[in-house]
């Protein structure tokens, strides 16, 4: 892996062709795609953040090089997107600013970063990648539909592949006995912060909400109006909490207790609402999305065969 996080990097400017003209928009929709690929940009570099934060956490020293390689990737994909906005902005209707919901989500996400477990960090990366790569990137470049798109995005969907790959193993990695009997060797957090964390997790997941709200799900309706995507990322996401190493982290466990809880007959009329605005996301996409096959299925894949399954729908190879 660190071979080819070393082999495939590349450069915006002399491995894409800015010189060709872009593709023409009625003014609603060039100022949507503008505004898209500049909340891509704090996107990517949201993304980046926890890859730091992954790379600090590890004394490895390849497992170190690999995530400041994907920091380095999500740092030129925000400088692509940015490009890709300016690219397309053709008659310049509006000055472009990141979404503010964005930008507090971002601020926020920075302090939590520092109460979670590594573990916590990867669900969130691995999440945030499957929706990004999955859902949004796609469908986003089939809406564009332009060649200067196409270019950029077949770039950066290489790098996500190697990214994904790497989610799955360490989602692996943190239910390994491995790992285990390393958590098992750290001194015990003081039960006061414990619960600060616990609370500072809460309350970063309650104002995710308009972020996810305004930077996937409302693109993704334009976008995809069919909402095949976001669905096959969100079921992505639940599959990867199934998987035999992964099921049993207390992170998993409550991410599944509040899902159990929306969906069921007498609890989930009275508490779904409140599941809802906690998680964060849509409705539609805390349903259990999978079947009793899916389930059984996956919980005897390892962590490389889940992630192959992920990168074939993606079309691409890590």
């Amino acid at each position: 892996m660190l071979d080819k996080c070393e082999r495939l990097q590349w450069d915006p400017d002399a491995d894409l062709d800015w010189s060709v003209a872009p593709r023409r928009f009625d003014r609603d929709t060039e100022m949507a795609v503008v505004q898209y690929f500049t909340d891509m940009a704090g996107i990517e570099r949201l993304a980046a953040q926890l890859f730091a934060v992954q790379r600090d956490n590890t004394t490895d020293p390849t497992l170190r090089a690999i995530f400041q390689s994907f920091v380095v990737d999500e740092e030129r994909h925000a400088i692509v997107a940015e490009r890709l906005a300016r690219h397309y902005d053709v008659h310049h209707y509006r000055p472009y600013r990141t979404n503010p919901h964005l930008v507090r989500f971002a601020a926020a996400f920075e302090h939590v970063l520092h109460h979670v477990s590594p573990e916590v960090a990867n669900a969130y990366i691995t999440s945030g990648e499957i929706l990004l790569d999955i859902a949004l990137l796609r469908s986003l470049d089939d809406f564009v539909d332009d060649d200067m798109s196409h270019q950029a995005m077949r770039l950066i969907n290489r790098d996500e592949s190697r990214h994904i790959a790497m989610d799955h193993y360490m989602v692996g990695y943190y239910g390994s006995e491995e790992y285990a009997r390393w958590e098992a060797s750290q001194p015990a957090k003081p039960l006061l912060e414990q619960l600060r964390s616990a609370l500072v997790v809460l309350a970063f997941m309650w104002k995710a909400r308009p972020f996810l709200k305004a930077v996937f799900f409302e693109p993704m309706d334009m976008v995809d109006p069919s909402g095949r995507r976001l669905i096959e990322a969100f079921r992505r996401i639940q599959l990867v909490g199934l998987m035999g190493e992964a099921q049993g982290r207390p992170f998993n466990r409550f991410l599944r207790l509040l899902q159990d809880t929306f969906n069921h007959p007498i609890a989930g009329p009275f508490l779904g609402p409140l599941v809802v605005r906690l998680m964060g996301v849509d409705p539609r996409v805390i349903k259990r999305l999978y079947t009793e096959e899916d389930e059984r299925r996956v919980r005897r894949m390892s962590a490389q065969e889940l992630a192959d399954e992920t990168l074939a729908m993606k079309g691409a190879a890590a």
